[in-house]
Order: C-alpha cells, then sequence, then structure tokens
C-alpha cells in the first residue's frame, strides 16, 4: 500500500510547500534518547507490508501483501504477535479473492478495526477504500476471531473503521445517503460522517460537523470514548485514506459535542488525528503561508506547534494513535534537498530520527512511524533488503545496552 490507513505519502503532498524555520535536530542528539531493536514483522507471502497499529501488550495490527498482491497497494490486514501473523481476511471472502483490506488497532483485548472492501461494486462508482477498485467499502471488527461488517448510517453505501478502545467502542465515518456535487473527493457523491459504533456493532453514536459544515469524518478514539478527526464542507474535506484534509480540526467530547481545537493561522489541511487518555491531541494544521506543521493540543494549552525535523519540507503526524499517555509523538518528515523520506519520534516536543536511535550496523531505514504504546514500542515501516516491510522498534533498557 502507499502507507494508507495512514495516508502518509499524500499527506506528504498536501504539506510538500512547507518551508521550514529548522528545528535542531542535532541538539536533540545531546539528549538522553531511548535506543531501539527493529523487528521485522514479515509478510503474509508477498514482497511487502505495513504496521498500523499496536497495544500496550505489543500486539500488532496492519497491512501486508499476500502471494497474489502486487504493485504495494492491494493488502491483507493482519494482526502478529511475537513471531506469529494472523490473517484477517477481507468482506469480499471468497467471491473476491483480490479484495484487499486493512487494520488499525488493536486494543487491550486484541479486537482490531478494519476497512476492507466487498465484492461488490460501488452502486455510484465511489472509491470510498481508495484502492483504486471502485468497491463498496465497509469498516469492520475483528473479535474472536471472526470479521464482522459495521452497518452503515441511512442511505450510506460505505463505511470506515480506523480505531477502537479498550471499551470496544469504534470509531470511523460513514456515508449519510445525502447526494452533494460539490464533493472534493475523486467520484464522491455522498457526503459522509463520523459514527462511533458500540461494542456489538451497532451505531452507538452519530457525531454531527460543526455547526455551518457539512461533511466530517473521525480517525482516533480514546478509553473515555473522546473522538478527533476534522469538520468541513464536501468541497473542501478531502476523505482518508486517498488523502485527508478539511477545514477544521475537531474533538468530540465523549457526550458527542463538537469542539472545533483551532489551527495554526491557515487553512485547508486541520485534522486531528490522534488523542491519549489524557485527552491530549495531536494533528496536522496550515500555517497561514499555506504550509503545514503538526501541532499538540490540550485544553490548558490550546493549539501548539510541534517541533519541526532540521532539513525537513514537511513534518506529519498521521492518523490514528501517534501519541501515547506519556505525550510522546511519532511520524515523519520528508527532506527538502533530497526528498528522503524519515521516521521521526518527539520527545518533549523535539523530534529526532528514529534511524539515529537503532544500531548502527542494521539493515533498516525506517521510513514512517505510524503507532506507538506507552511502553514506547513504535511500529511502522521501512526497508530492508530492497523490500518495505512492517517494523516494530522496541526501547533497549539501560542494562541492555
Amino acid at each position: 500500500m502507499k502507507s494508507r490507513l495512514l495516508t502518509s505519502s499524500l499527506w506528504a503532498g498536501l504539506l510538500i510547500l512547507l518551508t521550514c524555520s529548522l528545528g535542531s535536530a542535532t541538539h536533540a542528539q545531546t539528549l538522553n534518547l531511548p535506543h531501539y531493536t527493529v523487528t521485522d514483522l514479515g509478510t503474509l507471502g508477498g514482497t511487502y507490508s505495513y504496521g498500523y497499529g499496536i497495544n500496550n501488550a505489543g500486539v500488532v495490527s496492519g497491512g501486508a501483501a499476500t502471494a497474489t498482491q502486487t504493485g504495494g497497494i492491494a493488502e491483507t490486514a493482519f494482526l502478529w504477535n511475537v513471531d506469529h501473523r494472523l490473517n484477517l481476511g477481507t468482506l469480499g471472502g471468497t467471491a473476491c479473492p483480490n479484495c484487499s483490506s486493512e487494520a488499525g488497532g488493536p486494543n487491550e483485548s486484541g479486537e482490531s478495526a478494519l476497512i476492507s472492501e466487498t465484492a461488490n461494486s460501488d452502486p455510484n462508482n465511489e472509491d470510498f477504500c481508495a484502492f483504486g477498485t471502485h468497491r463498496q467499502c465497509l469498516g469492520a471488527t475483528w473479535k474472536n476471531g471472526t470479521l464482522t461488517a459495521l452497518p452503515t448510517l441511512p442511505g450510506g453505501n460505505n463505511d470506515q473503521a480506523y480505531w477502537l478502545n479498550n471499551r470496544g467502542q469504534v470509531v470511523g465515518f460513514s456515508e449519510n445517503g445525502i447526494q452533494d456535487s460539490t464533493c472534493v473527493t475523486p467520484y464522491q457523491v455522498l457526503r459522509f460522517e463520523p459514527v462511533i459504533w458500540g461494542p456489538n456493532g451497532e451505531i452507538q453514536k452519530e457525531l454531527s460537523p460543526l455547526p455551518g459544515d457539512t461533511v466530517a469524518f473521525a480517525f482516533g478514539i480514546n478509553d473515555w470514548g473522546e473522538a478527533v478527526g476534522t469538520s468541513g464542507l464536501c468541497s473542501n474535506t478531502s476523505l482518508p485514506p486517498g488523502g485527508p484534509s478539511g477545514a477544521h480540526a475537531v474533538l468530540w467530547e465523549n457526550d458527542g459535542t463538537v469542539v472545533d481545537v483551532g489551527n495554526l493561522g491557515g487553512r485547508p489541511i486541520n485534522v486531528a488525528t490522534g488523542i491519549n487518555n489524557r485527552g491530549e491531541v495531536v494533528g496536522n494544521s496550515s500555517l497561514p503561508d499555506g504550509s503545514g506543521q503538526p501541532f499538540i493540543w490540550t485544553r490548558a494549552t490550546g493549539i501548539q506547534p510541534l517541533g519541526k525535523f532540521a532539513g525537513a519540507v514537511a513534518n506529519v503526524a498521521p492518523c490514528c494513535h501517534t501519541i501515547n499517555d506519556k505525550g510522546e509523538v511519532v511520524g515523519f518528515s520528508i527532506d527538502g534537498t533530497t526528498g528522503s523520506v524519515r521516521a521521526i519520534v518527539w520527545l518533549n516536543k523535539t523530534p529526532i530520527d528514529l534511524n539515529t536511535l537503532i544500531p548502527k550496523a542494521s539493515p533498516w531505514y525506517l521510513l514512517q512511524a505510524l503507532s506507538l504504546n506507552d511502553a514506547g514500542q513504535i511500529v511502522g515501516f521501512g526497508t530492508i533488503n530492497g523490500n518495505v516491510h512492517a517494523f516494530l522498534a522496541t526501547p533497549i533498557e539501560e542494562r541492555d545496552r
């Protein structure tokens, strides 16, 4: 895939105009920094894989190529735990051997939220999953060995599920059946709204856009039921996973109240991508010159920029669980001279190249960090032996160095 669940390559495209006032990565190297071992999470028989989520027990979710999937976009959802990879399948079943899926989460029970194609063509020729196949796209949950589709809002044909909390609540968004000819996402016909599904798969809450807006989508949810995402018009809100953007980064309180968390002075990229159990929100926002910058928001301080990596033309805190309860943040940056991408971890708001924190003789180059847990374990994807593979980076205890 192209880091689709976390839409990283397209975030890069949206943020590529960033002109940085450079932060000091060199200074960061003088801090007492963690170091990491890197584990290859393998594939499902194909050549590539991507790590999207991790729980506090170290169980990883992601998407990987099977032996028949090629091209970097097609993938199948998996869970990984200590060298055991579990193929979660797709909603297409045997009727659609080429259908794709990808997994987010998992929660502490090992349940996972998924995006999956079905064997059906979309009746409006939409490409809601952005796999390029124009099949119906549905959110799903995997629990107790069973993959179950999540219902759409009335009138909708498609929905997506991105994350779930330890209470079993799943967050994502669904079409609502209202046609809108102004939608900026290619092929999109219908409007969409955030949804929280309950542990039994029922629609628990339909979350509203900000007053005056017509659409919204949600990415992350914490254990208190607080969710984050973006709100806007269909004409200025671009759907994930094909390239998420929106006018307003927002937080939905656990009673459904929507809060604009503000911006860094510009438009149109204002998207909240993750929230921890302390209520700290991370995301990406536009500066007045139209360039983009990751941010962190709290109720006490409001919105503040995260540090910029030295020499970067873009810095991104992607979806969906990229901030842990310690306030550590992960993502990636793009070099302004070479265009190279590197995985980043923000420690005390200072961006550090994750590649400088792994053994110098490592065969890995870590491209994008996409999720982390409270122990500081980080998952994402990088290159090893010429292939793109999911990785798990685990902090090394001081006594083990």
